[in-house]
Protein backbone atom coordinates (compact mmCIF):
# COMPACT_ATOMS: atom_id res chain seq x y z
CA UNK A 1 0.00 0.00 0.00
CA UNK A 2 1.36 3.40 -0.96
CA UNK A 3 1.19 6.14 1.65
CA UNK A 4 1.59 8.90 -0.95
CA UNK A 5 -0.70 10.24 -3.63
CA UNK A 6 -0.70 13.18 -6.04
CA UNK A 7 -2.91 14.36 -8.87
CA UNK A 8 -2.96 17.47 -11.06
CA UNK A 9 -5.45 19.65 -12.88
CA UNK A 10 -5.04 22.61 -15.24
CA UNK A 11 -6.78 25.83 -14.21
CA UNK A 12 -7.42 28.85 -16.40
CA UNK A 13 -5.85 31.39 -14.02
CA UNK A 14 -2.37 32.61 -13.11
CA UNK A 15 -0.26 30.80 -10.51
CA UNK A 16 -0.55 33.83 -8.20
CA UNK A 17 -4.35 33.76 -8.45
CA UNK A 18 -4.51 30.02 -7.78
CA UNK A 19 -2.08 30.36 -4.87
CA UNK A 20 -4.20 33.12 -3.35
CA UNK A 21 -7.15 30.73 -3.24
CA UNK A 22 -5.48 27.48 -2.12
CA UNK A 23 -3.37 29.19 0.56
CA UNK A 24 -6.47 30.71 2.17
CA UNK A 25 -7.20 27.85 4.57
CA UNK A 26 -10.40 29.58 5.67
CA UNK A 27 -11.87 28.60 2.28
CA UNK A 28 -11.03 24.88 2.57
CA UNK A 29 -14.63 23.97 3.38
CA UNK A 30 -15.61 25.20 -0.10
CA UNK A 31 -13.72 22.37 -1.81
CA UNK A 32 -12.77 19.60 0.59
CA UNK A 33 -15.00 16.52 0.81
CA UNK A 34 -14.02 15.98 4.49
CA UNK A 35 -12.58 19.21 5.93
CA UNK A 36 -15.60 21.44 6.42
CA UNK A 37 -13.89 24.46 8.00
CA UNK A 38 -10.44 25.84 8.86
CA UNK A 39 -9.31 28.84 10.83
CA UNK A 40 -5.96 30.34 11.73
CA UNK A 41 -4.85 29.86 15.32
CA UNK A 42 -4.65 33.06 17.37
CA UNK A 43 -1.62 35.12 16.35
CA UNK A 44 -1.00 33.09 13.19
CA UNK A 45 -3.36 34.95 10.87
CA UNK A 46 -1.77 35.78 7.49
CA UNK A 47 -0.13 39.12 6.92
CA UNK A 48 -0.29 41.22 3.76
CA UNK A 49 1.92 38.70 1.93
CA UNK A 50 -0.30 35.76 2.86
CA UNK A 51 0.36 32.85 5.19
CA UNK A 52 3.81 32.20 6.57
CA UNK A 53 5.84 29.10 7.35
CA UNK A 54 5.40 27.98 10.98
CA UNK A 55 1.87 29.43 11.23
CA UNK A 56 -0.70 27.03 12.75
CA UNK A 57 -4.32 26.51 11.82
CA UNK A 58 -7.13 24.23 12.96
CA UNK A 59 -9.40 22.23 10.70
CA UNK A 60 -12.75 20.59 11.38
CA UNK A 61 -13.31 17.30 9.58
CA UNK A 62 -16.62 15.52 9.20
CA UNK A 63 -17.62 12.07 8.06
CA UNK A 64 -21.01 10.42 8.65
CA UNK A 65 -19.54 8.43 11.54
CA UNK A 66 -17.66 11.21 13.36
CA UNK A 67 -16.42 14.80 13.58
CA UNK A 68 -12.91 15.75 14.68
CA UNK A 69 -10.45 18.63 14.63
CA UNK A 70 -6.75 18.69 13.80
CA UNK A 71 -4.08 21.35 14.08
CA UNK A 72 -1.61 21.81 11.25
CA UNK A 73 1.54 23.85 10.71
CA UNK A 74 2.45 25.54 7.43
CA UNK A 75 5.72 24.14 6.06
CA UNK A 76 5.79 25.82 2.63
CA UNK A 77 4.37 29.20 1.66
CA UNK A 78 5.86 30.34 -1.65
CA UNK A 79 3.39 32.55 -3.53
CA UNK A 80 2.67 31.22 -6.99
CA UNK A 81 4.69 28.03 -6.33
CA UNK A 82 3.78 25.96 -3.26
CA UNK A 83 1.60 25.85 -0.15
CA UNK A 84 1.89 22.88 2.22
CA UNK A 85 1.24 21.87 5.81
CA UNK A 86 1.84 19.03 8.27
CA UNK A 87 -1.15 17.69 10.16
CA UNK A 88 -0.26 17.51 13.84
CA UNK A 89 3.11 18.99 12.96
CA UNK A 90 4.40 15.59 11.77
CA UNK A 91 1.73 13.00 10.88
CA UNK A 92 0.66 13.71 7.30
CA UNK A 93 1.86 16.23 4.72
CA UNK A 94 -0.68 17.83 2.44
CA UNK A 95 0.18 20.44 -0.14
CA UNK A 96 -0.34 22.18 -3.42
CA UNK A 97 2.34 22.89 -6.00
CA UNK A 98 1.73 25.27 -8.86
CA UNK A 99 3.44 25.69 -12.20
CA UNK A 100 2.63 27.66 -15.32
CA UNK A 101 0.78 25.60 -17.94
CA UNK A 102 -0.03 27.36 -21.18
CA UNK A 103 -2.01 30.45 -20.23
CA UNK A 104 -2.95 29.02 -16.85
CA UNK A 105 -1.67 26.92 -13.99
CA UNK A 106 -1.13 23.24 -13.36
CA UNK A 107 -2.21 22.67 -9.76
CA UNK A 108 -0.98 19.48 -8.11
CA UNK A 109 -2.29 18.32 -4.77
CA UNK A 110 -0.04 15.97 -2.81
CA UNK A 111 -0.55 13.79 0.24
CA UNK A 112 1.94 11.75 2.23
CA UNK A 113 1.10 9.71 5.33
CA UNK A 114 4.40 9.93 7.20
CA UNK A 115 6.06 7.37 9.46
CA UNK A 116 5.10 9.39 12.56
CA UNK A 117 1.46 9.26 11.47
CA UNK A 118 1.53 5.52 10.91
CA UNK A 119 3.12 4.99 14.34
CA UNK A 120 0.54 7.31 15.94
CA UNK A 121 -2.31 5.32 14.36
CA UNK A 122 -0.86 2.06 15.68
CA UNK A 123 -0.66 3.57 19.18
CA UNK A 124 -4.13 5.12 19.03
CA UNK A 125 -6.09 2.37 17.25
CA UNK A 126 -4.17 -0.83 18.12
CA UNK A 127 -5.66 -3.77 16.22
CA UNK A 128 -7.83 -1.37 14.20
CA UNK A 129 -4.85 0.70 13.02
CA UNK A 130 -4.53 -0.86 9.56
CA UNK A 131 -8.24 -0.37 8.86
CA UNK A 132 -7.95 3.28 9.93
CA UNK A 133 -4.84 3.75 7.78
CA UNK A 134 -6.57 2.17 4.78
CA UNK A 135 -9.49 4.54 5.34
CA UNK A 136 -7.11 7.54 5.17
CA UNK A 137 -5.41 6.21 2.03
CA UNK A 138 -8.80 5.69 0.35
CA UNK A 139 -9.92 9.18 1.42
CA UNK A 140 -6.83 10.73 -0.16
CA UNK A 141 -7.30 8.81 -3.41
CA UNK A 142 -10.95 9.81 -3.75
CA UNK A 143 -10.69 13.24 -2.15
CA UNK A 144 -7.82 14.72 -4.13
CA UNK A 145 -9.49 14.58 -7.56
CA UNK A 146 -12.76 15.87 -6.07
CA UNK A 147 -10.90 18.71 -4.35
CA UNK A 148 -8.99 19.68 -7.48
CA UNK A 149 -12.14 19.70 -9.62
CA UNK A 150 -13.93 21.91 -7.10
CA UNK A 151 -10.98 24.34 -6.81
CA UNK A 152 -10.86 24.61 -10.62
CA UNK A 153 -14.60 25.31 -10.75
CA UNK A 154 -14.40 27.96 -8.01
CA UNK A 155 -11.41 29.79 -9.46
CA UNK A 156 -12.63 29.74 -13.05
CA UNK A 157 -16.07 31.00 -11.95
CA UNK A 158 -14.41 33.82 -10.01
CA UNK A 159 -12.35 34.71 -13.11
CA UNK A 160 -15.41 34.89 -15.39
Amino acid sequence: MSYEHAESIDIDATPDTVYGVVSDVTRTGEWSPICTACWWDSGDEPGPDGPRVDAWFTGRNEKPSRTWETRSVVVAAEPGREFAWLVGGKYARWGFTLEPAGHGTRLTETWQFRDDGIAFFHEKYGDEAQAQITDRVDAAHSGIPATLARIKSIIEAEQA
